[in-house]
């Protein structure tokens, strides 16, 4: 590029002395400690020198100068500035003969001589801007040409690397994206890279997850799954096991054929359950049921017999389950009125309370009341009693039966603790209810008949939304150990 006296003046940046001439007694030296622009000098040119010292101190490239000063120095005609800077016989000479740094130090260009060797530097620094060779018009520092003629320039020729067909660089930018050789992953993400080219082929034929109708019940699937779904597919035809006459069978109707429709499938009796083991063609099932009725019927009543010892042992059992064995019973009596009434109508009507025991292998227990009273305290108090009942480990107990034994009849929403009537005895070992009971005892047992009066049951609140709750407890202390 050709440049100017006037551009360069712009754009120089000067080392600390401005001038070659050091030891002028006209002028002292000019200073820089800094690349900052020059102030404004007075437009007198017979200023002295000492006027110029105090009011410059360097001058410095264009890009660090301020507007007002490159405006004035702009403005103000070379030769002027000339005889400003340097006053003398030459002052051309002499800011030719200046110490500059390359107009590029700050890209990094480390260059440094004579203002007047600045224009030959330029035609070979590397970061000085020149014409692209394409022509392209583009302004490109010479050490990034090679780089712009390479993979920026719009003129430069290349060739696409999938087709390799030459474009220019703006023709490349507009094939790429559109080259029919570039290989591209499918569209349909299947994972395989297909040639642009052959990308519609490849959807239509070779693709993985290209959908496909199945061909028994019109679903769309992807290629790689239809083969499972034709295997389980509802409407997919299928033989029939049996090997029976009938055609294909939908996989959906094939149970409903076996069911109903098989002629060849072996059935067994219906009354297979009950003992029978025939097994036939469907078209001899009814022969046999018509031929073997009253064996099916002997058959039946020996299964109901059957069904009936397993239900007594499941009620045994779930019995066994319920039976309370902590030595407490807490005996809850429901519809109190209509069983009292009923009591003062049947003259000895006794209510039993489940039975418990008063360890898991102690004692089996049961309490009685009667609500209408018995013996003494008949039509006047409740009775109630206690009594020993056979159980499974008694051969194992000592007898007689020795615990004591206290009934609580609790009164309901007491505000302070929990009120009631209590009675309790200590069983005499002479006592014959206290033995060991026969396999079907016949005894009352021993207890209270006059455990609590009709008219205390009424006057306090034992009685509560029709419903009593009488406590039966065996005192632990005196349990026998096994």
């Amino acid at each position: 590029m050709v440049r100017s006296l006037a551009q360069w003046t712009k754009t120089l940046s000067f080392p600390s002395r401005l001038s070659p001439n050091r030891n002028s007694k006209d002028c002292s030296t000019l200073n820089t400690t800094s690349p900052v622009p020059p102030p404004t000098p007075p437009r007198n040119k017979n200023s002295n020198c000492a006027t110029s010292r105090s009011t410059s101190s360097t001058v410095s490239s264009a890009s660090g100068t301020s507007t007002s000063s490159n405006n004035n120095n702009n403005n103000m005609p070379i030769t002027e500035l000339e005889q400003i800077i340097y006053p003398g016989p030459d002052p051309k000479q002499a800011i030719m003969g200046s110490l500059v740094f390359c107009i590029h130090h700050k890209q990094g260009c480390t260059w440094s001589d004579e203002l007047r060797k600045l224009k030959a530097h330029l035609n070979v620094c590397k970061h000085d801007a020149t014409q692209c060779p394409n022509k392209c018009g583009a302004q490109i520092p010479r050490i990034m040409m090679t780089d712009h003629l390479q993979y920026t320039c719009t003129m430069r020729r290349t060739k696409c690397e999938f087709c390799q067909s030459e474009f220019s660089g703006a023709g490349l930018e507009e094939h790429a994206g559109t080259c029919g050789q570039e290989p591209i992953y499918c569209e349909a993400k299947c994972g395989q890279r297909v040639l642009r080219g052959r990308m519609t082929l490849h959807k239509s034929k070779d693709c993985t997850k290209r959908l496909r109708r199945c061909l028994h019940c019109n679903r769309e699937f992807s290629a790689d799954t239809l083969a499972l779904h034709v295997n389980q597919c509802p409407r997919a035809p299928t033989v029939c096991p049996q090997r029976c006459d009938v055609g294909p069978i939908a996989r959906a109707d094939l149970e409903s054929h076996l069911r109903d429709e098989c002629k060849a499938l072996a059935i067994a009796c219906s009354f297979k359950e009950a003992g029978c083991r025939f097994k036939g063609p469907r078209h001899l099932l009814e022969a046999h049921l018509e031929a073997n009725a009253a064996a099916h019927l002997s058959l039946m009543v020996a299964l109901s017999a059957r069904q009936g010892q397993q239900i007594q042992m499941l009620k045994s059992a779930v019995s066994k389950l319920s039976i309370n064995f902590t030595g407490t019973l807490l005996w809850k009596i429901t519809d109190w009125s209509a069983k009292m009434a009923e009591a003062k109508g049947k003259d000895g009507l006794e209510l039993v309370s489940p039975p418990f025991y008063t360890s898991q292998y102690g004692y089996k227990l049961q309490a009685s009341m009667f609500l209408n009273g018995n013996g003494p305290g008949e039509n006047t108090h409740v009775s109630v009693y206690i009594k020993v009942l056979p159980g499974e480990y008694d051969a194992l107990l000592k007898w007689p039966f020795s615990h004591s034994i206290t009934f609580t009849l609790f009164e309901q929403g007491a505000q302070s603790g929990q009120g009631g009537v209590a009675e309790s005895f200590v069983p005499d070992p002479t006592w014959e209810n206290f033995q060991r009971p026969s396999n079907e005892p016949d005894q009352l047992g021993f207890g209270f008949p006059r455990f609590i009066s009709h008219d205390l049951l009424y006057k306090r609140p034992f009685i509560k939304d029709d419903t009593v709750f009488l406590r039966v407890k065996v005192d632990p202390s005196k349990i026998v150990a096994v």
